[in-house]
């Protein structure tokens, strides 16, 4: 088993930048320090400090061990409040993860049913599909919103739920969304400036094919990994746009945006990703029973 204190030492030497200054901050000899950093260095079988001006480095095994030692005490430190919240039974906490190619405002639409829920701590994580994935099998997330489902892996033991297909319609601003404009779509798309996002979304791909089918060289003039960001860009007159139907809710609240036409035939998926012990988070059951119906 791991040291922990040995590792918390450790972690004090690296963030500190030497012995000295670690054992000024925790009030203790230099030489206990490093006697138990020597201990963990044995116990791992390998050398984590070196040797650096007047204080100290981190090795290669040692910035490894580092960047975990940073999560287990940064989650340490996390502990006191959240037991006290949850002692006090007024906190309903819920992590999501979202993976960097999905609509942010289809994400936020799917979310809806649980906003107004008393006391709601809502964690939002938003990063690479694999790194969400291991967030939620270590139970540091309690649900992943992604436009993939799950690749099959016994170790993990995580299921997926296709929650949203939902239609892709197109949005601008009202200046370039004219009744001609609307009459020509999706023709118009040739002439207009347009906003799309990037090759992370799994969207990008089958707006290429769509455009292709059709004949389109759209001309575009931005691209974007956050389509909340893209949603902003159009609404001050950047270009126009696509977004799933689901996400078009929250597109109406934005000023000046108008519907210019729907590509047929595209679709964006989200599906919603959990452990065994997420299938039963009551947070998680309501935004997925709500996505159902």
């Amino acid at each position: 088993m791991l040291n922990y204190r040995h590792l918390h030492y450790f972690w004090v030497v690296t963030k500190e930048g030497g012995f000295a200054r670690a054992a000024e901050r925790l009030d203790m000899a230099v030489q206990t320090i490093s006697a138990q950093v020597r201990e963990l260095e044995k116990s791992l079988g390998h050398q984590l400090l070196k040797p650096s001006g007047r204080g100290v480095a981190l090795t290669e095994a040692g910035q490894a061990a580092f960047a975990l030692a940073e999560k287990i005490f940064e989650l340490g430190q996390a502990i006191p409040e959240q037991v006290r919240e949850a002692a006090s039974g007024k906190e309903a906490r819920l992590a999501v993860g979202l993976s960097d190619g999905i609509s942010k405002l289809a994400a936020h639409a799917l979310l809806k049913p649980v906003l107004s829920t008393p006391h709601l701590r809502l964690v939002c994580h938003e990063g690479e599909f694999e790194q969400l994935l291991s967030e939620l099998a270590l139970h540091q997330l309690d649900l992943v919103l992604a436009g993939q489902e799950a690749p099959h892996n016994p170790n993990l033991r995580l299921t997926s739920e296709r929650l949203v297909d939902s239609p892709v319609e197109w949005y601008g601003p009202a200046r370039l969304v004219s009744k001609r404009e609307r009459e020509r779509f999706p023709q118009s798309l040739n002439d207009l400036p347009v906003l799309l996002p990037t090759g992370h979304s799994a969207l990008r791909p089958r707006l290429d094919h769509w455009f292709e089918t059709q004949g389109l060289r759209p001309r575009i003039v931005g691209e974007f990994e956050d389509s909340a960001l893209l949603a902003v860009f159009a609404a001050r007159g950047l270009g126009v746009f696509p977004v799933s139907r689901l996400g078009a809710d929250d597109v109406g609240l934005m000023r000046g945006l108008r519907l210019l036409g729907s590509s047929d035939g595209v679709k964006e998926e989200i599906h919603a990703i959990r452990s065994r012990r997420g299938e039963h988070h009551p947070l998680v059951m309501q935004v997925v029973a709500a996505a159902r119906h």
